[in-house]
């Protein structure tokens, strides 16, 4: 059945949307996350407060709904092994490293060392979703008998993603300084220390 001709006040609703998230990430960045109010980012996205209370019942919801609106999608994944998937999915982390989600991430950390709560939720709304593409990538390879039967498919996304975060998030390396072959390296010496144990 066609569609009926959109309604006039939805692309003001997405401009609406749009310049809340902006708002709310921004000054989320300036201030932290305990002395955001509802209030400024309104103020800040030339909207009323009635405005977000409409889409957003609360504050951490609409952080968390901004944080994911802004992650870089992964994208689709090469499917020709396990290796080529890996690499892809430790490209995307280096890839997304600039994005405003990712560089707001030690700071939800720090927040949620004093709000269980909101870390609990940034974790299911923001990064699970992150994580269980890999998982699904090391279930494949278990599946496809590249990786043991008995594999612990949670150790062996710390085990592929962590070097690149210290990489790029402890040690702060540019990423002009890092190899070009970095993800495939990680990848490699990961599963090089797996078969080796087989």
């Amino acid at each position: 059945e066609p569609r009926g001709p959109r309604s006039p006040g939805r692309p003001r609703s997405e401009r609406a949307e749009k310049a809340i998230i902006e708002a709310t990430l921004e000054l989320l960045g300036e201030h932290g996350y305990a002395a955001l109010a509802i209030e400024a980012i309104a103020a800040k996205a030339g909207v009323g407060k009635t405005t977000i209370y409409r889409r957003w019942p609360n504050k951490e919801e609409l952080v968390l709904d901004a944080l994911a609106a802004t992650s870089v999608p992964l994208g689709e994944l090469p499917g020709t092994s396990l290796r080529d998937d890996l690499i892809a999915c430790v490209e995307y982390v280096r890839r997304s490293r600039g994005s405003r989600s990712t560089r707001l991430f030690p700071l939800m950390m720090l927040e949620g060392l004093n709000n269980p709560r909101l870390r609990e939720r940034y974790e299911t709304v923001v990064l699970e979703p992150r994580r269980e593409v890999l998982r699904g990538v090391l279930r494949r390879g278990i599946e496809a008998g590249e990786l043991p039967p008995d594999f612990d498919v949670d150790l062996g996304v710390a085990l592929i993603v962590g070097p690149i975060l210290y990489l790029t998030k402890v040690w702060n390396v540019p990423d002009d300084q890092l190899p070009d072959d970095v993800a495939a390296r990680i990848v490699d010496s990961v599963l090089d220390g797996i078969r080796a144990r087989r």
